[in-house]
């Protein structure tokens, strides 16, 4: 896995392509590029010095700018995806398991994370946005993960005091809100990843030591 800072010319060289497919609404030209970027180096430095803050900072008022948000944001996701996914069986889950807070339409961050984990020799399950606190305990019940990561990306959906209580509720499982709308982190039991490279460190930690255990 590479773990070599991105030089500054390539940061901004990557982000002027980007930007130039994303005008386009080439999504496929962006999966391309963010596979390019991710294979040289490594999934969270490009996540964090390219893809993310272009996301922010895109404005998304007018009619036209929402166009090319939409095509960036899809053609991120379908490279996250495909990326490091070779033929035959996936990696198993590992124990790591992945969702969008209730009523949460976007969850972007948790395909990097996905892709970041699978970069690391670790599989995930993903089950995608706006998945109701309910249905995530069911399915924390049926696959007995160690580690649970909540994305949350407004404030409207950050509700820490969900999560806690899902934590309490899940003494056993390692529960983390990730994402900027935990505006107010969550509390212990709970945990707050404030990047894609805290939220990976997270959950190699607890894989590690989940291994060690048995």
């Amino acid at each position: 896995m590479v773990t070599d800072p991105i030089p500054a010319d390539v940061v901004e060289s990557a982000r002027k392509q980007f930007t130039l497919a994303a005008e386009d609404l080439d999504g496929n030209r962006v999966a391309a590029l963010v596979v390019e970027a991710a294979g040289r180096w490594g999934v969270a430095p490009v996540w964090e010095g390219v893809c993310a803050p272009m996301l922010a900072a895109l404005p998304g008022r007018s009619a036209a700018e929402v166009a090319v948000e939409h095509a960036f944001s899809e053609g991120l996701r379908s490279g996250l995806d495909v990326l490091l996914r070779g033929p035959g069986t996936p990696p198993p889950a590992g124990g790591i398991l992945l969702a969008g807070a209730e009523q949460e339409l976007h969850c972007l961050g948790l395909h990097a994370l996905a892709a970041a984990l699978r970069e690391a020799g670790l599989g995930s399950l993903l089950l995608g946005a706006a998945l109701p606190w309910p249905a995530l305990a069911s399915a924390v019940r049926r696959t007995r993960p160690h580690t649970v990561v909540v994305w949350s990306q407004t404030p409207m959906t950050g509700r820490a005091y969900r999560a806690v209580r899902f934590a309490r509720e899940f003494p056993s499982v390692r529960v983390h809100g990730a994402g900027p709308g935990w505006i107010t982190p969550p509390a212990t039991p709970a945990g707050h990843l404030t990047s894609l490279s805290d939220a990976l460190a997270a959950c190699r930690d607890a894989a590690r030591q989940r291994d060690e255990a048995r």
